[in-house]
This record gives structure tokens, C-alpha cells and sequence, in this order.
């Protein structure tokens, strides 16, 4: 019998399983589509690493801690930096501010005219301050995940392939099997299963975590002279990544859309979507508003009540462990949330606002 089975190779799985063998538990890591696959959501081609959470310093701490994890696989982090843009006096970026200094992150804040002079692509009516964080960047999103699968693998995790076949949302679970019938038993289960969470534990998860649609663009414009760029000015919000990894110019509406099956939702972006999106470009970049869209993606935000991540015990089932909810920001927080998780199995005291008691069913976002 194992120690530990981990289930979902994403980010937060397989990162977890990364650190349960680091700490000398045996442990196997159950993925059903591969790691990172276009599916789930880690996959894709890239994500930001940003240390900017306003007043959230457990993340920010935690954007540091694993960005120096990134940087521990070669060639995964892009150092690009971060460009924020908001209003002047927006609580959010003040906040940040605040943070930034008290924690000795690197950081510039930029006058408007210093946004203008730097970023000529970039335009804003309005007044507004740049913060500029020159260590942060951008991770090659599925490609890192798969490396650190494979580390995981090297080091003594048994990677299993297979759909784990539902089971009662109650008492100790002694193992876990598989579409093909291959059972695994532990006597601790780590599930780590992104949009799929809410499916497999409709009683606890069930509406705690909303799973919602995410169109991503990527524009023509290998010319774009920019950082990862995040606009706080409008309430649409926004992110770009600039051209990587063979990729385009990358545009995301950084809204929560409508809700989303992550099996049966369509993996094609809407008129209306590209409508939005073609019409922020050509506000935002005005050079830009011809280019022309190369590649789609649809993938998911699977959200908690707060935006806080879920890493605590399931309330009925004692050996059962619930990670998830990465709220479209906790893919940079892989390395972090292994490491917390293999503590609490390990018998450390938790967070409460990761506690499943802290998920509401109804939506009252504070964190980005």
C-alpha cells in the first residue's frame, strides 16, 4: 500500500506528488489525459508569475517562494517582467505598494508619461501609474507541468494513466480504481482535479467551486515590444503575454464567464468572444486593431467564493484532501501549494482561508 495517491497531474497534482516523494512518502500520481493536456487547467501554452496581490501577502510570499521553484527548471520561466497599469489612488495598487515594500519585492512605479515613453504600443485616455515588477514574467505553462511529471517519475512517483471511477462521498477511502480496473490503494488520497473536483465530490465541492468559460486569443504582432502586461484600469480587466515559445501576442478578457463543462464544453471561441477581444486590442494597442487572430484556446477558471485556493480535508471522508480551486490565478503557486499540502498531510496546521468551512456558495471574489 502506498502512502499517498495523488489524483490530477496539473499543477497543483503534480507538484504535490513532486514534494509527498521529496519528504520519503511513496506516492502515485493518477492522470487521466496527461499532464497539462488542453483539457484541464494547466494546460496551454503559458501563465503569468506576478508577486502583485495587493493587500494578500500569504500570496505574494508565495509568488516568491515559487518563482525560485521555476527557476529551478531550466528554461520553464520567461523573464519578461510585469507591467501593472491602474488608475492613480486604485485601492488594488496602492495595496500592492504596500506589499512590495514591506516584503523587499523589486519593483518600479512609473508616471504615466514614463508608461507612454517605454510602451509606445500602449495607450490609456486616463491617468494612470504603472507598477512595473522586473523579476516576474511568464511560465511555459503545459510544457512545465509535463517537467515536473517527469521529475516526480525520476525521483520514485508511479505515474498511472487511467479515469478514476466514482465512488461514496463518505468515510475512509481505501482506494481508488481505475477505468481499466487497475485499483490503487493508500492511505492518504490528494485530489487535485481542477474542473473535474466539483464532479467527483458534488456533496462538498458541488457549487463551492464554479467552473466557467475562458476564451484566449493570440494576435499577430511579432513586432509588440512588451512585458506581461495586466490593466486594472478597466472593468473588463485584461492580461497580455507577449510573443514566446513560438506563440503569438496573447490576449485574455480576464472576466468570469459563463459556466463551462470541462467534457462537453466547446473548446471554440465564440463572434461575440472575438468581437470583445478584437475591440480591447484596438483601444488598448491601436496598432494592433487589423492583426489578425492566429490561434484560439477555451480553458477554465474553476473558482472558489473568495478567489482563496480549497487545500484542506474533505468533511466526511478522514483520508481524502481537496486541492483545488485556483481561481485563473494559482498556476504560478504549483511549487508553494505542493509544499503546503505535503505539511498537512505531514500533521501541520493549516490556513484558514484554504479551509473548506471558509467556501461559500455564493460569490464574494477578493482575490486576483
Amino acid at each position: 500500500m502506498l502512502d499517498c495517491a495523488v489524483v490530477g497531474a496539473g499543477v497543483f497534482g503534480s507538484w504535490t506528488a513532486l514534494r509527498l516523494r521529496e519528504s520519503g512518502r511513496s506516492a502515485a500520481l493518477v492522470e487521466a489525459f496527461g499532464p497539462g493536456n488542453s483539457k484541464s487547467s494547466s494546460g496551454g501554452s503559458s501563465r503569468v508569475i506576478r508577486m502583485g496581490y495587493g493587500a494578500d501577502e500569504i500570496y505574494t510570499r508565495w509568488s516568491m517562494r515559487s518563482l525560485a521553484a521555476w527557476k529551478q527548471l531550466p528554461g520553464f520561466f520567461q523573464h519578461k517582467g510585469v507591467l501593472w497599469t491602474a488608475r492613480r489612488g486604485h485601492p488594488y495598487g496602492e495595496a500592492t505598494l504596500q506589499t512590495f515594500r514591506k516584503l523587499d519585492v523589486p519593483h518600479e512605479v512609473l508616471s504615466a508619461d514614463d508608461v507612454r515613453r517605454r510602451y509606445p504600443a500602449l495607450r490609456f485616455e486616463e491617468e494612470i501609474i504603472g507598477i512595473f515588477e522586473p523579476e516576474s514574467g511568464a511560465l511555459l505553462a503545459n510544457q512545465a507541468v509535463a517537467a515536473v511529471t517527469r521529475e516526480a517519475a525520476r525521483i520514485g512517483v508511479e505515474v498511472v494513466e487511467g479515469t478514476v471511477v466514482p465512488f461514496p462521498e463518505e468515510g475512509r477511502l481505501e482506494r481508488v480504481v481505475t477505468g481499466d480496473g487497475r485499483a490503487i490503494e493508500a492511505q492518504e488520497f490528494i485530489f487535485a482535479c481542477g474542473p473535474w473536483l466539483p464532479k467527483l465530490f458534488p456533496q462538498a465541492v458541488g457549487r463551492r467551486i464554479r467552473v466557467t468559460r475562458q476564451p484566449i486569443f493570440y494576435f499577430d504582432a511579432p513586432d509588440i515590444a512588451m512585458p506581461v502586461w495586466i490593466d486594472f484600469t478597466d472593468p473588463r480587466g485584461a492580461y497580455t503575454i507577449p510573443p514566446l515559445a513560438g506563440k503569438s501576442f496573447k490576449l485574455a478578457l480576464d472576466r468570469h464567464g459563463p459556466p463551462f463543462d470541462p467534457d462537453s464544453g466547446s473548446r471554440s471561441v465564440t463572434a461575440e468572444e472575438t468581437a470583445a477581444a478584437r475591440a480591447f486590442l484596438a483601444e488598448r494597442f491601436p496598432a494592433l486593431r487589423d492583426a489578425s487572430v492566429v490561434e484560439t484556446e477555451v480553458c477554465q477558471y474553476e473558482s472558489t467564493s473568495s478567489g482563496d485556493f480549497l487545500l484542506d480535508h474533505h468533511p466526511a471522508m478522514p483520508n481524502v484532501w481537496l486541492v483545488g480551486g485556483g481561481s485563473g490565478h494559482g498556476f504560478k503557486h504549483g511549487p508553494a501549494v505542493g509544499e503546503y499540502v505535503a505539511s498537512l498531510i505531514g500533521g501541520a496546521g493549516g490556513e484558514p482561508r484554504f479551509s473548506w468551512a471558509s467556501k461559500l456558495e455564493v460569490a464574494a471574489r477578493r482575490v486576483y
